[in-house]
This record gives C-alpha cells, sequence and structure tokens, in this order.
C-alpha cells in the first residue's frame, strides 16, 4: 500500500524535531522512520532536497552543489571509457551497474536519478556543465544525441509519468532452466509464464528500474554464452 505523502512529510517534521530543527538526510530517514526512497521517488519528490523544502526546511546547497558536481565528474569519466568504434557515447543502466562493482567510488545509479531525474536530465545537466568548460566536445555529442532522442517533457506529460510504476527486469528458474525478462508488472508475468511452462516457475530475483531495457539488455550480453533456444 503507497505510503500517503503527508505522513512522509509528518515524519521529516518528527525527526526534524528530535534533531534540534535539523531535517533528516535520505539515509537517516529511512532508518528512523522505516521509509524506504521508493515510498517516495518519483511519484512525490526527484529529489530527497524537495522533501525536505516542502516540509519546512531549507536544503543544504552547499551539500547539494557538491555533490552534483561529483556525479557529473564520475559520470563524464564512464561517458569517456564508453565507446561504440571509438566514438563516446552515454552509457545505458545497466552499463552503469557494472561500472559500480567495478569501481569502489562510482555512485550508484539511483543516486543519478535522484539528483538529476531520467535519462534525458543527467544529459542536460551534464551538457550544461561541459558547455562552461572547454575540452569536452567528445561528452557535449553524446549529451546531444541523448537529449535529442529523450526531449524534456511537458508539465503535464511529466505529472503522468510521475505516476506510473517504474518497469522491472525479472529472473525466473523453471526446473533447472532460468529466464531473464522485462515487464511492468512482476507478479502478472509470473502468472503468464507459469502457464506456457511445464514446470513450476518461481521468480529468484527481480530490479524496479526506469531503463527495464537496458537493463534486461545488459544481462542478456552477460548470459549470452548460456542461451539455450534463444533464452
Amino acid at each position: 500500500m503507497a505510503i500517503d505523502k503527508q505522513h512522509i512529510l509528518d515524519e521529516i517534521q518528527r525527526i526534524a524535531k528530535v534533531n534540534a530543527g535539523k531535517p533528516p538526510g535520505q539515509n537517516e530517514f529511512k532508518n528512523q522512520a522505516g521509509i524506504n526512497k521508493y515510498d517516495w521517488f518519483p511519484h512525490y519528490w526527484v529529489r530527497w532536497g524537495d522533501a525536505q523544502e516542502e516540509a519546512g526546511f531549507a536544503r543544504n546547497k552547499f551539500q547539494e552543489a557538491f555533490e552534483r558536481d561529483f556525479l557529473i565528474e564520475k559520470f563524464i569519466d564512464l561517458i569517456r571509457r564508453t565507446k561504440d568504434r571509438d566514438k563516446v557515447r552515454f552509457p545505458v543502466e545497466g552499463e552503469m551497474l557494472a561500472e559500480r562493482k567495478r569501481t569502489a567510488d562510482f555512485p550508484h545509479a539511483q543516486a543519478f536519478r535522484q539528483q538529476f531525474g531520467g535519462k534525458g536530465q543527467i544529459a542536460a545537466a551534464i551538457l550544461e556543465h561541459c558547455r562552461a568548460r572547454s575540452g569536452f566536445e567528445d561528452v557535449i555529442g553524446a549529451c546531444e544525441e541523448v537529449i535529442k532522442a529523450n526531449p524534456a517533457p511537458s508539465i503535464k506529460e511529466q505529472e503522468s509519468r510521475d505516476q506510473e510504476i517504474l518497469g522491472y527486469v525479472y529472473l525466473i528458474k523453471s526446473e533447472r532452466y532460468y529466464k531473464i525478462g522485462r515487464t511492468n508488472a512482476v507478479g502478472r508475468r509470473h502468472y503468464e509464464l507459469a502457464i506456457q511452462l511445464p514446470e513450476k516457475a518461481n521468480v529468484v530475483h527481480e530490479i524496479k528500474t526506469d531503463d527495464p531495457l537496458g537493463i534486461e539488455a545488459y544481462w542478456h550480453k552477460r548470459f549470452e554464452a548460456k542461451r539455450g533456444n534463444g533464452e
């Protein structure tokens, strides 16, 4: 059951009162209130600072500026190491997850979504950063391609998107076989597959994401040597 927006604001204020008026950070709020990020992101707020502000507190501008520049610089580095035929391109979320596993200080994909929003908004923020500096022509080109393919939504479209359920990439096991796929409703897809498969199918794992196509492609490529009959 969805958690009411006002309840989240009330909890921010309650915790702040205990902390001498200081609003809780995202992790502190999760620990103190037992409310996870996906109880408020992205349907109520895209950034935690927006929630703090709506609850009546000033966001930490210095910390947000530091985090913003740090995230942009890390993403630029990844763009420059993500290439197709020697041309840099914008990485998909699966490649961000892989980089997170390889590099200890690379932020989780959720950190970028929380700070900037969707893929187009991330590209727009990086583009603004690079245009104010020299030597980033390769990154500018990669970002412009993403923005062209992902135009900024109108206010009405954004409000509609905020109400949508994020997609899922799932791993299902049936007897000794596994299947990787994507859907916007894991339970429904599990039911459909259970009808089609001769043996009982169980959901082993699921990933909630705003880039199900990219995540699915990453994991299919990761295990393509083990495919049987196209699966």
